[in-house]
């Protein structure tokens, strides 16, 4: 069977893996081993141990589908509440110098709204109501151009290097060099 496109479970794919529990169940009633099952249902040992282990302590309403995942989301008034405490500065938060990373706002979200999300689930949360990563508004202080046009001029082109090799050969090891 193709699942379908998309991501996430749909109901369909949800129902198709139930009947291969459901099948197993009616399986481990008979007493058939778990490599078997395994094998004629396609699916790996693991899989068949924790089902079996689900069917012992509830029967074939333990292999039932529980529906959909729910992910953690984080409704507007959290998002609000995020927002002020973002406002306030990284220091705030106990963190060393004034930089938001992802995972500092991921651990502000942990420790404040006490939901638990991925790195990538806090970027999709913060460009979806606008925020954008942003590069420093000034250069640092420190930085001195003149040694930086030294290095451009004298350093890079010795690291850059040639990407490809002025002699004619062969890719082949077997083969010698032909012209």
């Amino acid at each position: 069977m193709r699942y379908p496109e998309g991501g996430g479970l749909t109901a369909e794919r949800r129902a198709f893996r139930e009947g291969i529990r459901l099948q197993a169940g009616e399986r481990f009633a008979v007493g058939e081993k778990t490599a078997v099952i395994a094998k004629e249902l396609r699916v790996s040992v693991r899989s068949v141990e924790r089902w079996r282990r689900a069917w012992r302590e509830g029967g074939m309403e333990a292999l039932r589908s529980a529906g959909p995942a729910n992910s953690p989301t984080v409704s507007d008034d959290q998002f609000t509440v995020l927002e002020e405490e973002l406002g306030k500065g990284p220091s705030a938060h106990g963190f060393a110098d004034e930089r938001w990373t992802l995972t500092r706002v991921q651990t502000v979200i942990r420790r404040r709204l006490r939901v638990s999300l991925s790195v990538a689930t806090v970027w999709r949360l913060l460009k979806r109501h606008g925020w954008s990563w942003q590069a420093p508004a000034r250069r640092a202080l420190e930085r001195d151009e003149h040694a930086v046009e030294l290095w451009k001029k004298e350093v890079w082109p010795q690291v850059k290097g040639s990407r490809r090799h002025v002699a004619p050969g062969s890719s082949s090891r077997t083969k010698p060099d032909f012209r």
